[in-house]
């Protein structure tokens, strides 16, 4: 919110200077973002009239003014701006005068002419970058009066940043309300007189979106001037305020907008088609917007039509075939109530933001409307004529937001804040506020006022009474507690346990948006349909990830980019999958290898990271929850992972996560250069832990069995560890391959498994006939389920 200081003191008398207001901002959360003087600092400028001109003898472009600057005799100035006449009046820089700049005005001669100052332009002031002529001053300005006293331009801008729940203070009226709760005065705003019709002309107006648009107000006036212009003051109130003034019509809407806080829309009423319409937009219905340029709107815009066409975008711009033009002589002031969900987001979809949408984004006062429309009548009768028509006001009473009633308690203000506050200072600030209250003793009833979109519970009200007393006064004092530390569950075991033993391997972690490249999306994921974005902050950021994998890939392009050839990298997150209406949200661990398994040197191996390194990275993860007993990994297909290096992991007949080299096509095409390794895990199947059990150490020998056999060349390991474990006495403690072999001696199609049994028992040493019928078990079991043979 940009405003001039003089207009903020125009409105309410403080007894505090410059700074003191500036620091009072601050206190209040009012973040003051920048502060400037309203002009460049210049002295030695009157008010003057040019009484009578003439051409140059020598210069066709300049001309000899005569000039009354109250100095008691007629000053000759030679001038060269087009617009210069006989009897206007503009700035006029005496001899001596110092102009932005450090310029000084001196005596001189121009082609032989003495000139004896100069008449000045809103560029040459400091009031404007560039301006086409001398700067035109009222009639009735009094000549010789100083520039700067007569334009108020001892004054300073003043630039605050609001946080969005104080779109009340998007006002000069909110900013003088704030300014008078600080300072324990009582605000009286401007007294707004209704304008009585002198026509009977309306519009028909039909609310069809009532849930978007409750309140609508408009008016139509007749027969203004066209050829007005609007007043300086006016002019000077909109520069400050950072707004260029374009039409009277145009800069007394958003005069309105700065002083009272409601955006308004001026229309050409000739050409309207009939009444007005507020409706939601037809899905691809075109608007040509009043910058010029066309949008497509959609079923979700909310739009003010005619019978013809949508006319405006709704709360954020208006436009361009019925805006107001140089020669409108009747026009339609509208005056509205939008839904704050409806506006949000709308400008930023068609690429806008407008004074307009940021304050209905943020929560207009639905009591406003007819205030507004009445104050910009009264000022375009003022400044342009005309004849107004009786306002139209239509509402639909339930769709307008009513603020709740808050119970607030004194115990509780204790209990927050850390401090008593009296009930004379509660009700006090809070009326300040523009509350209405009820009780005192101990607990009050306390009704927010309509404009104030942030006070909704008992802790907003609370936040209130800690800010206007001043947090400076509130006292610092640590709170009494009693510590509570959370019982560690064996059944469970942290994200910082499980991260760490990566951190513990080398890798680093990342952090990344969860949103990615659509393209890179298909690559990982095709089938998947993923998220679409309404507002993407870019548009290789348009799409929820459905996988961990796309955005460590993207990490990995960005440091190949900056030529890091060795990288271990892993990210916590979460991955977004539609479920009909619904999202389903799941937190996952990724990591990826990239590069040589060792940095550089004389002593290391150059050779890269393969399938079995990550593959021992994922087994060190998984051994620390419930071990890696029952952990299988079966050779299944996966769109972003080479299909003859890449496994799904199993943990019993749940599946909990993917691991494999990336697929040959996408490093081809991401120029990754050689492979890169990833493995993605459901987080939650790593949390849980299985509490470590005691077994003692038994006194008596172990026997070791080793067997060789062959076995069709299909069959995995963990089939072969499945079926000993189906027959297995509980003597037997450990099954432990030792050789895998296929070739010369191993019958075509087949391999060779060479495996060791451990047998023990407890309480005394296993006998032969024990050992051996164990064993011969375990052989037929393989031979009958797998098709075995026993090598000589």
């Amino acid at each position: 919110m940009r405003f001039s200081e003089n207009w903020l003191r125009e409105l309410i008398a403080l007894p505090v200077d410059h700074d003191r207001l500036l620091e009072q901002f601050n206190l209040l959360g009012l973040e003051v973002d920048a502060c400037e003087p309203a002009a460049p600092e210049f002295s030695g400028v009157l008010v003057a009239e040019i009484i009578e001109l003439e051409k140059h003898p020598d210069a066709d472009r300049l001309r000899v003014c005569k000039v009354d600057a109250g100095q008691g005799e007629l000053l000759q100035i030679v001038c060269g701006a087009s617009n210069a006449v006989a009897g206007m009046k503009a700035p006029l820089a005496l001899v001596g005068a110092v102009l932005p700049g450090d310029i000084k005005i001196n005596k001189g001669k121009l082609r032989g002419v003495e000139s004896f100052g100069m008449l000045c332009s809103e560029a040459e002031l400091g009031l404007a970058e560039k301006s086409a002529g001398l700067l035109a001053l009222p009639g009735n300005a009094p000549v010789g009066t100083d520039i700067r006293e007569y334009l108020d331009l001892n004054d300073h801008i003043i630039e605050i940043d609001l946080t969005p729940n104080r779109g009340d203070c998007l006002s000069m009226i909110g900013l003088a309300r704030e300014c008078a709760a600080a300072n324990g005065l009582v605000l009286s705003p401007p007294t707004i007189k209704p304008v009585r019709a002198s026509i009977k002309d309306t519009l028909p107006v039909k609310l069809e979106a009532t849930q978007a648009c409750p309140r609508y107000c408009g008016r139509v006036i007749r027969n203004i001037d066209p050829a007005a212009k609007t007043p300086w003051w006016m002019v000077e109130k909109l520069r400050r305020g950072g707004i260029r003034a374009i039409h009277p019509v145009v800069d007394i809407t958003n005069f309105v907008m700065l002083e009272l806080g409601q955006p308004m829309h001026g229309f050409d009423l000739r050409k309207l088609k009939g009444g007005i319409h507020v409706r939601m937009a037809e899905q691809g219905e075109s608007l040509t917007l009043l910058d010029g340029v066309e949008i497509k709107l959609n079923a979700e815009s909310l739009v003010i039509a005619d019978q013809q066409q949508a006319l405006a975008l709704a709360g954020v711009m208006g436009g361009a075939d019925s805006g107001v033009e140089n020669d409108t002589c009747d026009i339609f002031f509208e005056s509205a109530y939008f839904a704050p969900a409806v506006i949000m987001g709308r400008a930023r979809q068609f690429g806008l933001h407008t004074d307009s949408s940021h304050r209905f984004e943020r929560g207009v006062d639905p009591d406003l409307q007819r205030r507004a429309i009445e104050r910009a009548t009264g000022l375009l009768l003022e400044i342009a004529g005309g004849e107004a028509g009786p306002v139209i006001d239509i509402k639909e009473a339930a769709a307008i937001p009513v603020k709740p009633v808050v119970w607030l308690r004194a115990g509780e203000i204790k209990r927050l804040l850390g401090c008593n506050f009296a009930a004379k200072e509660v009700e006090s600030i809070l009326k300040s506020t523009g509350c209405t209250i009820k009780g005192g003793k101990g607990s009050w009833q306390v009704q927010p006022p309509s404009y104030r979109f942030d006070l909704n519970i008992e802790a907003d009200m609370i936040e209130e009474l800690a800010r206007l007393r001043g947090y400076d006064r509130i006292p610092r004092r640590l709170p009494a507690f009693i510590p509570r530390h959370p019982q560690a569950s064996e059944f469970r075991q942290s994200v910082e346990r499980i991260t760490s033993i990566l951190l513990d391997n080398g890798y680093q972690e990342v952090v990344t948006y969860s949103f990615i490249d659509p393209a890179l999306q298909r690559l990982i994921d095709p089938d998947a349909q993923p998220l679409q974005l309404r507002n993407p902050i870019s548009a290789d950021l348009s799409v929820m990830r459905s996988s961990l994998i796309g955005s460590l890939l993207n990490t990995l392009v960005y440091n190949i980019n900056r030529q890091q050839k060795q990288l271990k990298l892993f990210e916590t997150g979460s991955r977004y999958c539609p479920d009909g209406q619904d999202v389903i949200e799941e937190r996952l661990l990724a990591g990826l290898c990239y590069g040589p398994r060792l940095a550089e040197g004389w002593q290391a191996d150059a050779a890269a990271v393969d399938f079995y390194d990550i593959k021992g990275d994922v087994e060190r993860l998984l051994a620390v929850g419930e071990g890696i007993g029952d952990i299988r990994y079966v050779s299944e297909t996966h769109a972003a992972l080479h299909p003859g290096q890449s496994a799904r992991i199993y943990r019993g007949q749940q599946p909990i996560g993917w691991l494999g080299a990336i697929h040959p096509s996408i490093v081809k095409q991401l120029d990754l250069g050689t492979a890169a390794f990833v493995f993605e895990l459901e987080l939650c199947r790593l949390l849980s832990a299985t509490p470590p059990v005691f077994s003692p150490i038994s006194r008596f020998p172990s026997i070791r069995r080793d067997f060789s056999f062959e076995v069709d060349e299909t069959v995995r390991w963990e089939e072969v560890q499945d079926c000993i474990q189906k027959v297995a006495p509980e003597t037997l403690t450990e099954v432990r391959l030792f050789d895998v072999y296929s070739g010369k001696g191993v019958t075509p199609g087949r391999k060779s498994f060479a495996i060791g049994l451990i047998l023990q028992e407890i309480s005394r040493t296993l006998t032969d006939v024990e050992i051996e019928s164990a064993t011969s078990e375990i052989l037929v079991a393989l031979t009958e389920n797998l098709g075995v043979t026993l090598r000589e």
